[in-house]
């Protein structure tokens, strides 16, 4: 008679012993103090003179040059009354913003489709026009301040918005090409050869598939752009001649006279100039997530 055999009961297997992750290695406790001292100064060089600044515009003359140490000694708004009605700072913040606006987008638009085609084609000059743009970026603004101011006075620019216009876009076009190139071959090239089976040609390839991916550079870009023709001072300094075509940046420079620097007004305009900056730096950084959240998914 044969015998039954029940199969055996299935044994657990012992679980895999687990080894000792090595725990992130803790810094010893003078490490850590010299490391969060050393970023506190850090911190407070970088923002103590803003902080100064900001202030200061709201502190009378006497209290501004007053060596005394207060944060705001009998605070007023008169700063910023006399900087915005009784002066022509109104007229320097509409020049900068006409200069601005147009470097930004003239820039954006040389950049993108220069970066572009040195991306994507292979055009004769493809390389020397790339190692021109690099090049042009290793001389100071000094030594071409003065080929830029001779062309410009040939063209009757000088003591014109159109002069910064161009002069900054010198400055910027070169560098944002470089940049949106880089950005560019990152890209594949499999999504131009995608649209092109679907009749897009080279430019609704460019305008409707690769610069919307594109979207983060072009975001830096502008910002980049925007602050070239905000801030500048040289070329302003040179171009410019009278009291109506300023910017602001080359404006300020009317608060600080050689014998009575009136630095209340000064800081209170400085303080004015940075709002405009810091509003496109805010547009520009939602772009920026925008774009890198929704990368090629995007439909």
């Amino acid at each position: 008679m044969s015998q039954l055999t029940t199969p055996a009961a299935a044994v657990p297997a012992a679980p895999a012993k687990v080894g000792n992750r090595p725990g992130r290695s803790r810094r010893s406790p003078v490490k850590s103090l010299l490391l969060h001292g050393t970023l506190v100064i850090a911190s407070l060089i970088a923002l103590g003179p803003i902080v100064w600044v900001l202030l200061a515009s709201f502190k009378p003359g006497y209290a501004v040059q007053s060596s005394e140490l207060t944060l705001v000694k009998d605070p007023t708004l008169a700063n910023y009354s006399y900087v915005l009605f009784d002066t022509n700072f109104p007229r320097w913040l509409l020049n900068s913003v006409i200069v601005a606006a147009f470097t930004m987008l003239i820039g954006i638009f040389f950049s993108a489709t220069t970066g572009y085609a040195v991306s994507r084609f292979n055009f004769p000059g493809r390389r020397p026009l790339m190692m021109t743009f690099l090049i042009t970026q290793m001389f100071p603004a000094a030594i071409l301040i003065v080929p830029i101011y001779t062309i410009m006075a040939r063209l009757g620019l000088i003591n014109t918005l159109p002069a910064l216009v161009i002069a900054y876009l010198t400055i910027a076009v070169p560098f944002c090409a470089w940049m949106l190139k880089g950005y560019f071959d990152s890209i594949p090239t499999s999504l131009d050869e995608a649209a092109a089976l679907d009749g897009c040609g080279p430019f609704a390839i460019f305008w409707r598939v690769v610069l919307p991916l594109a979207r983060p550079a072009i975001a830096v870009t502008a910002f980049y752009t925007f602050l070239t023709a905000w801030g500048e001072v040289m070329y302003a300094s040179a171009f410019i001649q009278t009291d109506d075509t300023f910017t602001l940046a080359y404006g300020l420079q009317q608060f600080v006279p050689q014998f009575n620097p009136q630095w209340e007004y000064l800081t209170a305009a400085a303080v004015l100039v940075t709002v405009p900056a810091g509003v496109v730096f805010m547009i520009a950084q939602r772009h920026l997530v925008s774009g890198l959240t929704a990368g090629g998914t995007k439909g």
